[in-house]
Order: structure tokens, then sequence, then C-alpha cells
């Protein structure tokens, strides 16, 4: 069984007892119960929602939050002598799907 989830304004899609990163989520937050937005099947049976699934849910376990690899933002300005670099590290949440319902 697979489902598509709304997570920060992003749609995943998953699979019980799979990992992923998502944005940051509130840091008090260990479990989440969400709606998924659409359900599928191996048998091909598909469950669209409007705008969810009526009576299924997806139970997601929060692991950890982390930071991504710094990306180099910079600004340049030609013959002006004007060179601005600044760092940006992006705040992430990994999270595990614990079941599908």
């Amino acid at each position: 069984m697979k489902a598509v989830i709304k997570v920060g304004g992003k749609q995943y899609i998953v699979a019980e007892k799979e990992t992923l990163l998502v944005d940051k989520l509130d840091e008090e937050t260990k479990t989440l119960t969400l709606e998924p937005l659409l359900l599928f099947d191996e048998a091909g049976e598909v469950q669209i929602g409007m705008p969810t699934v009526k009576g299924a849910s997806v139970e997601v376990k929060v692991l950890e939050t982390l930071k991504d690899k710094k990306i180099i933002v910079g600004k340049f300005q030609a013959k002006k002598r004007v060179k601005k670099m600044q760092g940006h590290r992006q705040d992430h949440t990994r999270i595990e799907i614990i079941s599908i319902k």
C-alpha cells in the first residue's frame, strides 16, 4: 500500500517503513497522524480523496532534526568592485512512516 501525503506544503509518495527528509517540523512533535490525499496498492486499486481520503490515516514518527549541506549565495556587480557572499543551511526533519491504515 502506498499513499500520497502533504507535509509542509509539499506532496510525497510514501510506503510503510520508509524514511524521508521533509522541511523542518516543530520540535515538540514526536508522532503525527496525517490524512492521505491518495491511496493505491499493488493490485492497481486507487482511492482519490476530495481533498483527503475519508477514514484513512498515515502514522508518522519524527526521528531527528538536522541541517543540509551549506550552499554559497553570492552577489557580484561588475566594474564596481562589489562582492557579497553568504552561506545558507536548510533545516530538515527526518521522518519514518509507521503505518498506512
